[in-house]
């Protein structure tokens, strides 16, 4: 059974900070493949540089395109919205079964996971997978040597989708940041200029 690592995220845009995750999830641990799991606009909250599902979608498919174990997915575009990691998690196992899936996520998540819906269902059916991230706030305790998490010693990526919007708006250079088909993407349809 291929264990499957789901990294969920709006990606807007997907920068070199999560393909360098992704890319140390897949290779330093049991997992076989990581799903970039690009998660729909919510319609409840406006935000306007928040690229279209499609774009976002293009542009992880462009990163991810060099890397036989990292796979863009636009699972959750099909759910109704507003949604909750713990009803796509039941989805993707209804659809497929053969595979075992786990979720990736950032320390500063683990520290909040004890709010999210559903959190205890979501650890008894799934693994967790942690890289770590520099955050204020501590770990619950319930969480730590936790036998379904497993920090993983990645490196800690100090890039944020938000600096890179924010940087093309001001007309400086991010180029180092993306990948070259994701900057000529971008580039090309003239996104985050405004």
């Amino acid at each position: 059974m291929s264990k499957i690592g789901l990294y969920f995220g709006t990606f807007n845009p997907i920068h070199i900070g999560h393909l360098i995750i992704a890319n140390h999830m897949v290779e330093h641990s049991d997992l076989d493949e990581i799903w970039m799991v690009v998660t729909p606009h919510n319609p409840f909250k406006k935000k306007n540089s928040l690229l279209d599902n499609h774009h976002r979608f293009e542009l992880v498919y462009k990163a991810t395109e060099g890397y036989k174990k990292i796979k863009p997915s636009d699972i959750e575009f099909k759910l109704p919205q507003p949604n909750y990691t713990v009803f796509t998690l039941a989805h993707i196992l209804e659809n497929y079964p053969e595979k075992e899936f786990c979720l990736i996520m950032g320390e500063d998540n683990l520290k909040s996971f004890h709010k999210w819906k559903n959190y205890e269902t979501i650890l008894e059916h799934h693994h967790i997978y942690v890289y770590p991230r520099i955050a204020e706030g501590t770990v619950e305790h319930q969480f730590k040597n936790h036998p379904k998490i497993h920090l993983v010693n990645a490196p800690i990526v100090q890039i944020s989708s938000t600096m890179i919007r924010n940087g093309i708006k001001n007309k400086k250079n991010v180029k180092p940041l993306l990948t070259k088909e994701v900057w000529e993407y971008i580039d090309e349809m003239n996104f985050y200029k405004k």
